[in-house]
């Protein structure tokens, strides 16, 4: 699912020279996108646990990196699967295809054969499943329950309001989170624009007994305060829980603060077109050391700034993009 982020138009999009003039994507040669996404995930998952021992790590679909062949059947991967504490996927039982709907039940499973794989290497699963009607929300939460997996019951693929219904989490409690395995339910919230201020949008959060948070590290391109932070780690009921910063991996965006004002005229290597559909998101070479120098490995890394805020972990978005570049290699294969 592609959500509408939170931020403010980019003064990018009045530049006379139109983001369409970046570079057409050459296939190169010998590349694993599906190792080198698995090997991306390991090396940030190495160097925040190496800033915070205790910081999670969660991937968030392109699930199938599980297994070292991509499918249900082969050997479980398991350097990927130690490196992570995690794995997260959109859709298993509502909301695969459409909001509401039930997922089909032969992809249903297929999701769960790779989740089951990755929950009996100790990882926990995260589910966010997409449902409007009460009879759906509650169809949803106890599927995930009766699998094993944590979830949580979206009424809308743009991820940016507090649900209605259920009144209080499914499985709410008054645990102390002090890890994954404590957290009975999650909230995913990862747009801000139903709210006016940052504080507004803390303050929102904080009247809720979630177990864990998912949110974006920022608020219109604003990092959040230490206060703010603190505020947010705790549950109405006074328990502590866990937050989570989310942060896109596979894909590069116009309105992060990476992003540099000469780029639609002087792009970095990495950096291709725009995804199609999925406003302010443009495809990366995700495997070059460019990219990942904005992500992790020094102080101005995205990660580094999730870890330094006080950020209990990463929900890594955009795993599953290599299958975009292995279609892409299959089809010049082909011809």
């Amino acid at each position: 699912m592609r959500r509408i982020l939170p931020f403010l138009v980019s003064p990018l999009l009045l530049l006379s020279c139109s983001l369409d003039d970046l570079p057409e994507l050459v296939i190169p040669v010998n590349v694993d996108y599906d190792q080198e996404m698995r090997e991306l995930v390991e090396n940030i998952s190495s160097y925040a646990k190496n800033m915070n021992r205790d910081f999670i790590v969660i991937p968030q679909n392109g699930i199938e990196l599980v297994t070292t062949t991509n499918t249900t059947t082969g050997p479980v991967d398991t350097g990927y699967l130690d490196a992570i504490d995690g794995i997260a996927q959109e859709g298993v039982f509502f909301g695969f295809v459409r909001v509401d709907q039930r997922t089909r039940t032969s992809e249903s499973q297929r999701l769960q054969t790779y989740l089951d794989l990755a929950k009996e290497n100790n990882n926990a699963v995260l589910v966010t499943d997409f449902a409007s009607s009460n009879q759906n929300i509650n169809r949803s939460y106890e599927d995930n329950q009766g699998a094993g997996y944590i979830s949580f019951a979206a009424n809308q693929t743009t991820l940016d309001n507090i649900p209605s219904y259920p009144p209080e989490p499914f499985n709410v409690n008054s645990r102390d989170i002090d890890n994954l395995d404590a957290a009975g339910n999650f909230l995913n919230l990862t747009n801000t624009s139903g709210y006016s201020t940052p504080q507004e949008f803390v303050d929102a959060l904080s009247e809720t007994n979630f177990d864990l948070l998912i949110i974006d590290f920022f608020f219109n391109r604003e990092p959040y305060t230490e206060e703010q932070i603190d505020q947010l780690k705790v549950k109405r009921n006074g328990s502590p829980r866990r937050l989570l910063a989310y942060v896109n991996i596979g894909k590069a965006q116009d309105n992060r603060y990476y992003w540099e004002s000469f780029w639609p005229i002087n792009p970095p290597s990495w950096l291709l077109k725009a995804v199609p559909g999925e406003q302010d998101n443009y495809y990366v070479e995700y495997w070059k050391e460019g990219w990942q120098d904005i992500i992790y490995g020094n102080t101005d890394s995205y990660i580094y700034r999730i870890v330094n805020a006080g950020f209990d972990g990463a929900y890594m978005d955009s795993i599953d993009v290599f299958e975009y570049f292995d279609s892409l290699s299959t089809v010049e294969a082909d011809q």
